[in-house]
């Protein structure tokens, strides 16, 4: 892996770094999971975004995107967050269900799904955990009875991100008589369609970012799954790939909130422990050694290669990393850290508990060192 970045690399920062100079909201938005009114500013950015094909730097021209590499996408990420632009409210999508309909859709399912995609038009919510399957999604009891041309979905989805407001969703459901892995299918669903119900959830902070999902006899045509019926596993396994251990946390988010722990100490020291400050180095140590591990998973990627079972490594990696950087944030602050931060100000507390559902969601890391155990290490069950 060649650490010096190219000319034509150079010259995309500066254009990237220029453009978010001049187009980004003169103030914060309200955040996407607090209310509709923050939620649609926030798809509104990503028409902005899309004005200049910043949506989805990745993807092909056609399907809305820039035709960039993986390499290019870490340098836009990086400029993206040291500039302190909006939370991506699209990212179930663009990050998620985006690559793996560009690696397993077919074109048509691409032309239709992935530019309304990309400008922010239609949101897309993920819908894989049930009640009783929540890191097993092997387990999942919703079905997908064939019916002509069309599918006949029904069960019941939670902890479904972004659906409250979103307009689509991507869920894992299985033929009636199957079990385990066999007889799985990834299908899409729009969120208004009759016979969905859609129920929020709230979080500590009182925002609506999850919500619970029931699907009574709901009708979808054919055309919106992906792949070949019980193909669903080895799809959704895609997706967790690009989930785990590369799209959805890039280390700008860690390496950006490293360098304002760095900020922190240097203005709280003098009232702090200073064995602290040995926390606040290793935070930055592990912002750093996360993004040249996703830089060489993106060089192995362009060179042909596929994410595998690695992910793993990477999700327990960057969920504790997150956890330990924001720990000693609050240990630095001391009480002051249950105050509310004057606007524009580092909430480190909500940002604390966010953390803490790092090692949850995107599959448990319980889940994760089991995978590690078996399929990397070749450990017995």
């Amino acid at each position: 892996m060649d650490l010096t970045y190219t000319r034509e690399q150079k010259l995309f920062r500066d254009e990237v770094r220029a453009w978010l100079r001049i187009n980004m909201p003169d103030a914060p938005l309200e955040h996407y999971d607090a209310t509709r009114e923050g939620f649609e500013a926030h798809r509104q950015w990503e028409a902005t975004l899309k004005t200049g094909d910043w949506g989805m730097v990745t993807w092909p021209k056609e399907y809305g995107g820039r035709g960039v590499d993986l390499i290019q996408w870490l340098i836009f990420e990086e400029e993206y967050a040291r500039a302190g632009a909006p939370g991506r409210v699209g990212q179930n999508g663009i990050f998620l269900l985006g690559p793996t309909l560009i690696e397993f859709g077919t074109h048509e399912q691409k032309q239709r799904f992935l530019p309304p995609m990309a400008s922010g038009q239609e949101i897309w919510a993920q819908a894989w955990s049930e009640p009783q399957a929540g890191s097993d999604l092997a387990g999942v009891r919703a079905t997908a009875a064939q019916d002509g041309e069309d599918y006949i979905l029904n069960g019941h989805k939670i902890w479904s991100s972004r659906a409250v407001f979103a307009d689509w969703a991507f869920g894992l459901f299985r033929t009636p008589g199957s079990e385990r892995h066999k007889g799985l299918s990834l299908i899409f669903f729009p969120l208004d369609a009759p016979g969905v119900t859609v129920n929020a959830i709230k979080k500590i902070n009182g925002h609506v970012g999850f919500a619970e999902i029931f699907l009574e006899d709901v009708r979808v045509p054919a055309f919106n799954r992906l792949g070949d019926e019980g193909q669903g596993w080895h799809i959704c396994m895609a997706t967790a790939g690009f989930e785990r251990g590369l799209m959805l946390r890039s280390p700008a988010r860690y390496q950006v909130a490293a360098a304002a722990l760095a900020k922190l100490w240097q203005a709280k020291k003098h009232e702090a422990d200073p064995i602290l400050e040995a926390d606040v180095v290793r935070a930055h140590m592990n912002a750093e050694a996360y993004a040249l591990s996703i830089y060489q998973t993106a060089s192995r990627l362009m060179a042909g290669a596929k994410i595998g079972p690695e992910a793993s490594t990477n999700k327990i990696f960057w969920s504790e990393m997150d956890i330990h950087l924001h720990q000693t944030a609050l240990a630095i602050l001391g009480p002051q850290a249950e105050t509310i931060p004057p606007p524009g100000a580092h909430d480190w507390l909500d940002d604390y508990i966010f953390s803490l559902a790092g090692p949850i969601y995107a599959g448990s890391n319980e889940i994760q060192r089991n995978i590690i155990a078996e399929r990397m290490l070749g450990l017995p069950r």
